[in-house]
């Protein structure tokens, strides 16, 4: 082969492997989708002529290695007046964890809603009429597990929740474990990859080898367990 057939060759494959960075480089750095109130709901009634909401990013882009992730919180007034001084919480939930919301304060462990892993306190104070105000959120999110996040909008004191979004999964259900991000759908229940392929981790002994009855009476008896637990089980207005 001739030494001008081996530069072409040579040079084809440098273009190619340049191109896969650059592919590469424009998937981890995925912008955020348009802003959505999926999962909000009205707790407590708000001052007449205000009309608290909040908004999240419809995708946003985990890194594999770091597991880091970023994404806008935004709260909304859309009545015709001014909301008096309110707070945003911004809650993390399961493999999502919050790790900072540029100008607000970390909450103490034991003032975090229950089940949850992290929170900011973001002092809105006054929120005119028609206004919102966004927030960068930093968080990381391991994708081997489920992921949530929560934003109530409260009275000053956090005695009120006027409004709450969530708590909310983030998640996919066609993990990419080797791709260099992984972009999340708001709304989505995320699919865990497993440690050693795609196949979902296994839970309990022999799983596999209950005899159908069995398997039956115990899915029976979860059952019954889950309706006594749900009735028992006092409900929360925070996340």
């Amino acid at each position: 082969m001739s030494s001008r057939r081996m530069t072409t060759i040579a040079g084809s494959l440098v273009t190619a492997a340049f191109s896969t960075v650059m592919i590469f480089s424009v998937t981890a750095s995925a912008d955020e989708g348009p802003a959505s109130s999926k999962g909000g709901k009205a707790v407590d009634e708000a001052p007449a002529g205000v009309e608290l909401t909040t908004t999240l990013p419809e995708t946003i882009s985990v890194d594999n290695s770091s597991q880091k992730t970023d994404l806008t919180a935004t709260v909304k007034n859309d009545g015709s007046k001014d909301s008096g001084k309110i707070r945003l919480l911004v809650v993390g939930f399961d493999g999502m964890t919050v790790k900072n919301v540029q100008g607000c304060s970390q909450m103490e462990e034991k003032d975090l809603p229950e089940g949850s892993n992290s929170g900011f306190v973001c002092p809105v104070d006054n929120l005119a009429a028609g206004k919102s105000k966004s927030y960068a959120v930093d968080a990381t999110f391991d994708v081997k597990k489920t992921g949530k996040i929560c934003l109530p909008v409260q009275t000053s004191d956090g005695k009120k929740t006027f409004w709450q979004q969530g708590p909310v999964p983030f998640g996919t259900t066609n993990p990419s474990p080797n791709a260099p991000a992984t972009p999340l759908l708001l709304g989505t229940d995320n699919k865990p990859v497993a440690p050693g392929g795609d196949e979902l981790p296994k839970t309990g002994v022999g799983r596999d080898l209950l005899p159908l009855g069995a398997a039956g009476a115990s899915l029976m008896a979860a059952g019954v367990a889950g309706l006594w637990w749900s009735q028992r089980r006092p409900r929360r207005t925070t996340c």
